[in-house]
């Protein structure tokens, strides 16, 4: 790990005063420490989901240049060889940059000097000068606005990017000098880094300093949460399904490189005024290809936690996702709520009281269960869902029953819930888009299908 070697890296207390030193507490601080800046070091800044890197992607061995050469921009004298006019578009494309992005004024021949042809691929050390030369990296690059929210270790600001002049979410994740950064922090960089996805934010940049690690994310205007207040909590159907269908394609997305968000709640999706939803907050995520025997229970926000973890399970798989998003589809449908529920006794309550208390019949194997014993539930029987959410189709009725399985093995996947029928107004060529066509779908394939009006293109409230 090339974290060792960093000059940046932040110095450990070490108390040699009496021979003796807390050898496990600080090399723990350090590795983490160490894993922290890899993960940065490794990340390429700004993440544009309409970019493919094709030929000229990166790598540390195969420029024209060696590592030692290279040290800034401005210092590599210009090649003789394979030169050309280079425009803002190579760059962008070279970069993974946006097509707004403003370039520091003479950057373009600067770059000229010192990028390997293009037919040649440029090392990371090189990448990542570039990427500083031009601005990323660095506080300075954008402007504080409005403080948006505080956490325990994080406090959320709007701000503004000097570089395109967009609107911005900062993150300001706090560094105890003791600490370091939150195992939080560690996980929502290390994965976001690698999830490029329309229904995923991006994160644009990272900065890192002694007393704080600032996340740019790009800036969506409200959560699902606030929408819904907005809205009355009584939503348009056919927004419900368009935001169900975008969750889902997240989701799906993550799901198949392993990756579980552990903490879905309509806090934690966030919406654009063109009605785009957003998988944010990957905090509490895990990639489940991480070798690991078991993960913790308590993980997912009470209310959209399923049954098998509140009783105690830590082997679980993408099904933890799955009872989250039943809860929420129900949520959007109904403006309440579907289990409330105060404590883990209380929220089991609430879920049996609805679908009934389960059986072998039901959930194979749950009457030798130890916690489910111990708590002594009654018999309750299940309740038609219909009754409580009078609003939904039969189709959406049948898609609720699936995501809200007791047995994990039974809940539907976000794959399978894609292709259900309760999406079949929106026609068969939403299937095939790929993972950064949203915003080509919404203004085509769903518009075309007539299920959407301007929910699209601004926020729309209504029954």
């Amino acid at each position: 790990m090339d974290c060792f070697a960093n000059e940046h890296m932040l110095p450990l207390s070490t108390d040699y005063g009496n021979g003796q030193m807390k050898t496990e507490a600080k090399y723990a601080r350090f590795t983490k420490h160490c894993l922290l800046l890899y993960i940065i070091n490794s990340t390429s800044r700004i993440v544009h989901e309409n970019v493919k890197m094709g030929s000229d992607g990166e790598s540390d061995h195969a420029s024209g240049t060696s590592s030692d050469e290279v040290q800034s921009p401005v210092r590599v004298r210009m090649r003789n060889n394979h030169h050309r006019r280079i425009s803002n578009e190579d760059i962008n494309k070279r970069l993974s940059l946006p097509a707004d992005i403003r370039l520091p004024e003479g950057y373009l021949e600067k770059f000229a000097m010192n990028s390997p042809p293009f037919d040649k691929p440029m090392s990371r050390r090189l990448r990542r000068a570039s990427l500083s030369e031009i601005g990323f990296g660095k506080l300075e690059t954008y402007i504080k606005l409005d403080k948006l929210g505080e956490g325990t270790y994080a406090t959320v600001f709007k701000g503004r990017s000097k570089l395109t002049d967009n609107l911005v979410a900062l993150k300001e994740i706090r560094l105890e000098h003791e600490e370091g950064a939150p195992c939080t922090a560690i996980r929502e960089v290390s994965l976001l880094k690698d999830l490029k996805h329309a229904n995923i934010v991006t994160l644009h940049d990272i900065i890192h300093t002694d007393k704080c690690l600032t996340l740019v994310f790009e800036y969506l205007e409200k959560d699902l949460k606030q929408y819904m207040d907005d809205c009355g909590n009584i939503m348009s159907v056919h927004n419900v399904k368009i935001f169900l269908f975008q969750l889902l394609r997240g989701l799906a997305y993550c799901h198949r490189r392993k990756v579980l968000h552990r903490d879905l709640k309509p806090q934690n999706l966030l919406i654009n005024e063109k009605g785009e939803l957003k998988l944010a907050d990957f905090g509490l995520a895990r990639a489940k290809s991480v070798p690991t025997k078991t993960y913790s229970n308590e993980v997912v926000t009470l209310w959209y936690r399923p049954p098998d973890v509140l009783l105690g399970s830590t082997e679980y798989f993408t099904s933890i996702d799955m009872w989250g998003v039943g809860c929420i589809f129900y949520e959007m449908i109904t403006g309440r709520p579907l289990f409330p529920g105060s404590t883990v006794e209380d929220e089991l309550h609430l879920i049996f009281r609805i679908l009934g208390t389960p059986t072998e019949e039901s959930w194979p194997g749950i009457t030798t269960s130890e916690e489910f014993k111990t708590y002594n539930f009654p018999q309750y029987q299940a309740e038609p869902l219909v009754s409580h959410a009078p609003r939904i189709d039969n189709d959406g009725l049948d898609l609720l029953s699936m995501l809200l399985q007791f047995e994990a093995k039974k809940r539907v996947s976000a794959e399978d819930a894609l292709r259900h029928s309760y999406f079949r107004s929106f026609g068969d060529q939403v299937q095939t888009l790929a993972d950064s066509e949203y915003k080509r779908c919404s203004r085509s394939t769903f518009q075309s299908a007539n299920v959407v009006s301007s929910a699209l293109c601004r926020l729309h409230c209504g029954p």
